[in-house]
């Protein structure tokens, strides 16, 4: 489940202190990623969720969204309010 987000409306969203998170691999981060982005690869979040802030909106891409998907679903579980899956790290490359 992906949550449409408009390039203006991440913007915003991180200038009101989201977390944008990269869930791809490290080697899939070092060829590429959004700016300001921090790589917490899917098969570690387990053991990074502290450095993840519950009080923050969390912003989850990857490559097609689907990793993405499972880290959301995760999060929500854990009591994690304001997250949202905006897919794909191709859709939002270029804003």
């Amino acid at each position: 489940m992906n949550s449409e987000i408009s390039c203006e409306q991440l913007h915003q969203l991180l200038e009101k202190g989201a977390q944008l998170i990269d869930v791809r691999s490290t080697m899939e981060f070092n060829q590429g990623a959004l700016n300001g982005a921090i790589n917490l690869p899917v098969n570690t979040i387990q053991s990074s969720i502290e450095s993840i802030d519950k009080e923050k909106p969390v912003l989850l891409y990857c490559r097609s969204g689907a990793r993405s998907g499972m880290v959301q679903q995760f999060l929500i579980s854990l009591g994690f309010q304001d997250v949202y899956n905006i897919g794909s790290y191709n859709k939002y490359v270029f804003c």
